[in-house]
């Protein structure tokens, strides 16, 4: 199996997105063991679209899916868990600034989705508008974070960090394999 890339700093990007969200998710799976599926289910349910995430990257990168389809499906997992767990099932937030801003977020991050898949030459899409893709996400992921550090530390604190960072780390590789193909 011939990789899709060529470039070190190509083939380093979607390795470390692809080691980072294995354990990620590993970790999340454990959680989900340890503390029973009547509590941690919804973390299940976007284990299962991280995981189609992962699988279809390492797809794209050894050429068994094309652009289209890996643009298209990827797209609809990153936009069906942000839909699950930024606004359809937002965590509680004692901020209501912080949850308007998140839930603000969230919405520009599904529309932004929308609107890069929804365009038939979706290779004109600018590398600055793939990145701001993964800064709203990040600026998410921190702000989730911050609410968890201020909130008292539990036994599903790590878990909960570690779930939050997810996403953003599976954005990034995909943007890594969006820029580079716009790029070919």
């Amino acid at each position: 199996m011939e990789p899709r890339f060529k470039k070190k700093s190509q083939i380093i990007d979607i390795g470390i997105t692809a080691v980072a969200v294995v354990l990620s998710v590993g970790t999340m799976l454990y959680g989900v063991s340890q503390f029973g599926l009547g509590e941690a289910w919804p973390e299940l349910v976007l284990n299962l679209f991280y995981i189609a995430c992962l699988v279809m990257m390492a797809a794209y990168f050894f050429k068994r899916l094309d652009s289209r389809h890996f643009n298209y499906w990827s797209s609809v997992c990153v936009g069906i868990t942000v839909l699950l767990r930024d606004i359809l099932f937002l965590p509680p937030l004692e901020s209501y600034l912080i949850h308007l801003v998140c839930l603000t977020l969230s919405v520009m991050l599904i529309l932004m989705l929308t609107y890069f898949y929804a365009r038939k030459d979706w290779k004109s899409y600018t590398k600055r508008n793939l990145w701001l893709l993964f800064i709203i996400d990040m600026v998410i992921a921190g702000l989730y974070n911050y609410v968890i550090y201020r909130n008292p530390i539990n036994e599903y604190t790590n878990y909960m960090l570690t779930e939050i960072w997810i996403r953003p780390t599976i954005i990034y590789g995909l943007v890594a394999c969006f820029v580079s193909e716009k790029e070919t």
